[in-house]
């Protein structure tokens, strides 16, 4: 008795399905291309991913790609090396801090533009980690008026693989949802 082979069209749907969005997440969450191209009136650092982000932070600020380093929720309790820098003591390197409101990208976005405007900056350097800086340029472009530039620390590869679903969906919101600054 000879059996046929059937194929299933929807099974092969579904493995393209997946194999795109394994190309897709390695290209936007991964190896996400980034790094800055010259000086920023600004380098903001995105509270989340807190000791790197900071680090790479303070780095182009010492480094003199930006005068001035701005801290996304710098006071926080569970941040102590921002609280350190946002207390108002000397610090390293000029520090502007400010809570975003909501507390999101969306909202570290909005809240940014503002200051921007009121201090005259005209390009931005937003630090964050790798797998986040595909939807934070998008947002950051959306709100702020001026150039934006991204740059990241390096981070760990498995914490960019295991960030690339959520982050998948968070810019899919962005993208489908909440389209508008």
């Amino acid at each position: 008795m000879a059996t046929r082979r059937r194929s299933h069209p929807f099974l092969l749907l579904l493995v393209g399905l997946l194999l795109g969005w394994v190309v897709a997440a390695a290209v936007m969450f991964v190896w996400p291309p980034h790094g800055t191209d010259g000086r920023a009136d600004a380098a903001v650092v995105l509270a989340g991913g807190r000791g790197p982000r900071l680090a790479e932070g303070l780095s182009l600020v010492e480094k003199g790609v930006a005068p001035v380093l701005v801290i996304s929720d710098g006071w926080s309790p569970t941040w102590p090396e921002a609280n350190r820098l946002c207390s108002g003591r000397p610090a390293p390197v000029p520090v502007v801090c400010f809570h975003p409101d909501p507390y999101s990208t969306h909202g570290e976005a909005e809240a940014f533009a503002r200051l921007a405007k009121e201090r005259g900056w005209t390009s931005v350097v937003v630090v964050s980690s790798r797998y986040h800086l595909v939807r934070a340029r998008m947002l950051f472009e959306r709100c702020y008026a001026g150039r934006v530039e991204i740059a990241s620390p390096d981070g760990r590869l498995m914490d960019r693989v295991l960030a690339a679903p959520i982050e998948t969906v968070k810019l899919g919101y962005a993208l489908l949802v909440r389209r508008g600054c």
